[in-house]
């Protein structure tokens, strides 16, 4: 066979409809990629963005085992294990034991990791209304259209 692929191997090209959805999905994916670094950078509170977001998934879902929270955090174990030991050596997580089976340990949130989450929380909410106080009163209801739309998009299948 020749180095060249015919076109029957070839990926039939897509429709304008579709060139202008990949267009689209390209530019959203990109601008909501800067937009969740600028809001990471705006969120000091004491720890990495890997740290923040384990500290949340444990906040959202009550005592959790390391197992779930990897799985939930899309990690591998052993560096759930790494980022847990700092959360718990800086107070913000704590380890219990599970009352069912004494052989499982949960980890909770601390009312320390609580209030990081508050400031980071809040440190992200005060960026971004900043730059939306920057935005005139059309741009605002156009945004708030689209964040509609957009919380469809997050929620749907």
């Amino acid at each position: 066979m020749s180095s060249q692929s015919s076109t029957a191997d070839a990926a039939p090209a897509p429709a304008a409809g579709e060139r202008g959805n990949l267009e689209l999905a390209s530019r959203l994916r990109l601008v909501v990629t800067r937009l969740s670094r600028q809001l990471r950078r705006a969120a000091d509170a004491g720890a990495t963005a890997s740290q923040l977001s384990a500290l949340a998934s444990v906040e959202a879902l009550g005592p959790i085992t390391l197992g779930e929270l990897a799985a939930v955090e899309w990690v591998q174990p052993p560096s759930m294990t790494k980022i847990v030991a700092r959360l718990e050596a800086d107070g913000m997580v704590a380890r219990e034991v599970d009352e069912g089976d004494r052989r499982v340990v949960r980890v909770r949130v601390t009312p320390e990791g609580r209030r990081a989450l508050q400031r980071s929380r809040r440190a992200k909410n005060e960026q971004l209304a900043r730059r939306l106080s920057l935005l005139g009163p059309d741009e605002l209801a156009a945004l708030g259209r689209a964040l509609e739309v957009l919380e469809r998009l997050v929620e749907g299948p």
